[in-house]
């Protein structure tokens, strides 16, 4: 195991990898909440350190692909899924490698989600970094996710009530899934929330002086 690992519980974590966080468990906790079918095969979309795809699988997924753009993240995540003993198979890349292994059962995904004024090149910053308006990943994973699911299929998707909930309901809802808001949780601001505060606050997308968020997960389901 690379010295530079950090060891974050069990899972591994190399630097400028994503640390999992309070959205990392909170899909977590809907994936378990869910109800991962036995044998499902499953999409973890922007994986970071693969936390979820290794809760996915331990929840009976057949086989998990654990999809990312960043070469630190997929290895930590191979790093994860070898620790576990997992059905993981991890792969680097974006939507174009993610279609290619589907369709899924399941598709779960935390991608980067806040609006960010001006790119900064700082370290794993393309693992928060969603463009101005927080959705440069999320509307076209959204508009992309009845490709993605095979029918009867759902998917899993967690974000900041900053990047606009209620759009990401009604994009699923445009490609002809069901959409909703199962889960959500109040988390005080970690440190790029609170470097991005003025410019949120400036959009009116948080008041003024504002120091926590709401985080959901938002499910959409294929019709059969």
């Amino acid at each position: 195991m690379p010295t530079t690992s950090e060891q974050t519980g069990t899972l591994v974590r190399l630097p400028g990898v994503y640390r999992p966080q309070d959205d990392t468990w909170l899909l977590a906790e809907a994936v378990a909440s869910a109800g991962v079918p036995s044998g499902a095969r499953v999409l973890d979309f922007c994986t970071g350190t693969g936390a979820v795809a290794v809760a996915a699988a331990q929840c009976g997924a057949g086989e998990v692909t654990a999809v990312d753009l960043s070469a630190r993240a997929v290895t930590s995540a191979w790093l994860n899924a070898h620790l576990h003993r997992l059905p993981i198979r991890v792969a680097r890349g974006g939507l174009d490698v993610a279609r290619r292994g589907g369709p899924y059962d399941v598709v779960l995904a935390n991608p980067p989600y806040v609006p960010v004024a001006e790119q900064d090149g700082a370290a794993g910053s393309r693992a928060w970094d969603g463009g101005p308006t927080g959705r440069s990943v999320v509307g076209p994973l959204c508009r992309a996710m009845a490709e993605l699911l095979r029918p009867g299929g759902f998917a899993l998707l967690v974000h900041s009530e900053v990047t606009d909930p209620t759009r990401t309901v009604r994009q699923l809802r445009e490609v002809g899934l069901k959409a909703a808001t199962v889960a959500r949780t109040r988390i005080p601001f970690g440190p790029v929330m609170r470097r991005e505060a003025p410019n949120l606050a400036a959009q009116r997308l948080i008041e003024p002086g504002q120091s926590w968020e709401e985080v959901v997960v938002i499910r959409g389901d294929r019709p059969a």
